[in-house]
């Protein structure tokens, strides 16, 4: 199969809860090898979507296919869903050992223990846990009992692999650790992976495509550099990390760009705009500089004076709140906090440049 044909593909997919849609899915394509995140807050309809790939639950209408051919709704479909393996928040494992549970699903495909031991040690070496093989699997760490359901997984070779927030119940470093082998897993295996999370760095990290779901709806699907630098809404632009969203009024053109009038100030932004549009647009924190001096050396079309209204320390980096008449939210390190010597109450320069502004526009194509 070429990578530029769907393997899955729905058509108008619509299923409702009672009178409530819980997801609306006019068209979508995952490609062969592809690894595509969905990602939105809790009750986006993430989960809904991947048991609807694998028909766990009934759709109203729309229509899904596989491999160019159509699944029926109804009817025995355990022959359809064994293309699927699905890895959960918390691993679902039997109580039995962790080499039984590798081997289980091997086992009810039919295999023989010849067939299977060889499978099975390959997965546990992918994902070393080698050493746990007679461990009661009910005696695991949380991080443990991922690498084995994920080990369980990877054995039947599915064509297409579900993980739904696999990694939300574990601390930091052992998320770490997993996200590398299962990237280094899927790589190895080019094994169509859809992967749902809300955090969106687990999903650049990790995916080709980037789809942003909100009330059981997909309001953009795109690779992650689209996704983060030119968000379909300000829903998107929210949720992908623009931190800065302003409204404002064009005053007038300039050459490649026009000048948006924003709490009396005037924001060069770089694009077309009719004079006397009204205009949303965004910023992303990382885009937008801080200096204490100003001395002219700067490519930046933007600089205003402005003063810190807050400051949030964010871990590796810190959250800067700064009031320019508008409001600005930038990013620093924290060499840059101590060098700058910033501080709430602080006088200092905000800096960004037309091109790093992207325009919100109402509408947006699909891919």
């Amino acid at each position: 199969m070429s990578a530029n044909e769907p393997i899955l593909e729905l058509r108008d997919v619509h299923i409702r809860r009672g009178d409530r849609p819980v997801l609306m899915i006019p068209a979508m394509r995952i490609y062969h090898g592809e690894i595509l995140s969905l990602i939105g807050p809790n009750g986006a309809g993430k989960t809904t979507l991947m048991h609807a790939f694998m028909r766990l639950i009934r759709t109203d209408n729309g229509e899904i296919y596989f491999l160019g051919e159509k699944v029926p709704a109804d009817g025995p479909l355990h022959t359809y869903r064994r293309n699927f393996a699905m890895v959960l928040q918390e691993p679902m494992l039997f109580s039995t050992t962790v080499y039984k549970n590798i081997a289980s699903g091997l086992k009810i495909r039919g295999m023989s223990g010849k067939e299977i031991e060889p499978v099975v040690r390959e997965q546990m070496e992918r994902f070393g846990i080698t050493h746990l093989q007679n461990r009661d699997a009910r005696e695991l760490s949380g991080g443990e009992g991922q690498r084995a359901n994920l080990a369980r997984a990877f054995a039947v070779s599915p064509k297409m692999l579900l993980l739904d927030e696999p990694f939300a119940s574990l601390d930091p470093p052992t998320r770490e650790s997993l996200i590398d082998d299962l990237s280094e897993a899927i790589r190895r295996t080019s094994t169509t992976t859809v992967f749902a999370t809300h955090d969106r760095s687990e999903a650049i990290r990790l995916s080709n495509r980037i789809a942003v779901m909100n009330e059981g709806r997909i309001l953009q699907i795109d690779s992650a550099e689209v996704i983060m630098q030119r968000p379909a809404d300000e829903f998107v632009a929210s949720f992908v990390g623009t931190e800065t969203i302003l409204t404002g009024d064009v005053i007038g053109p300039c050459e490649g760009t026009f000048m948006a009038g924003v709490s009396g100030k005037e924001i060069e932004i770089m694009g077309a705009a009719a004079r006397g549009e009204r205009v949303t647009f965004g910023i992303r924190p990382e885009n937008i500089v801080i200096a204490v001096d100003f001395h002219g050396k700067t490519s930046a079309r933007n600089t205003f004076d402005g003063i810190i209204s807050r400051i949030v320390p964010m871990g590796v980096y810190y959250k800067i709140h700064i009031d320019c008449g508008f409001p600005l939210i930038a990013y620093v390190t924290g060499h840059s906090m101590e060098s700058l010597a910033l501080s709430e109450g602080k006088e200092v320069i905000a800096s960004f440049k037309a091109t790093s502004i992207h325009i919100i526009r109402k509408e947006y194509i699909r891919k």
